[in-house]
């Protein structure tokens, strides 16, 4: 698909057009040039974990199809643009980050992320994490206080009760 188009698929997902999605969609693409690759992946092979929470990570979701519900989108919040990419079929990961550059303008920074070769604005390193597991589904059960269900691992053990963890926090 044209870049261009591209871009304005993110655009769309993400509400408006912002140097933060800018970001997020040179890392997408980088991504997808390191994995040789043309469109999201079908289901889950591809993962990201970002170590940031901010715009660009909606590019990541709207062109490699990478979503915190199907557990391929991990948030490791570390205050970093950076973001590691695993496929799990073919084994391949690598993490790329933001490399550091001064600009004299907005204007001038805008156009050099959108023209700059991918090698120009990230490096490209060899992932620091293992490959993360497939996301699991857990059973729910009922906070013994509050009656809500909530998943087996976020339940807490306080006095022979299962308790979610508002619940735990208050007893």
């Amino acid at each position: 698909m044209e870049r261009e188009l591209l871009y304005r698929k993110c655009i769309e997902f993400h509400g408006h057009e912002c140097g933060g999605l800018l970001l997020g969609f040179r890392a997408a693409l980088c991504a997808m040039e390191q994995f040789g690759i043309e469109a999201p992946s079908e289901d889950e092979e591809i993962v990201c974990v970002t170590e940031n929470d901010a715009c660009g990570v909606d590019a990541i979701q709207a062109l490699l199809g990478c979503t915190a519900g199907k557990g391929n989108l991990i948030f490791r919040l570390r205050g970093k643009q950076a973001f590691t990419f695993f496929d799990r079929k073919s084994g391949k990961s690598f993490r790329i980050i933001l490399k550091e550059r001064a600009f004299a303008s907005k204007e001038e920074k805008r156009k050099f992320m959108r023209e700059a070769e991918s090698e120009e604005i990230f490096d490209v390193q060899r992932a620091k994490i293992e490959t993360p597991p497939p996301a699991e589904i857990y059973r729910s059960q009922k906070c013994a206080r509050c009656g809500e269900l909530t998943a087996e691992p976020w339940l807490r053990v306080k006095d022979g009760e299962f308790l979610c963890a508002d619940c735990f926090e208050r007893a």
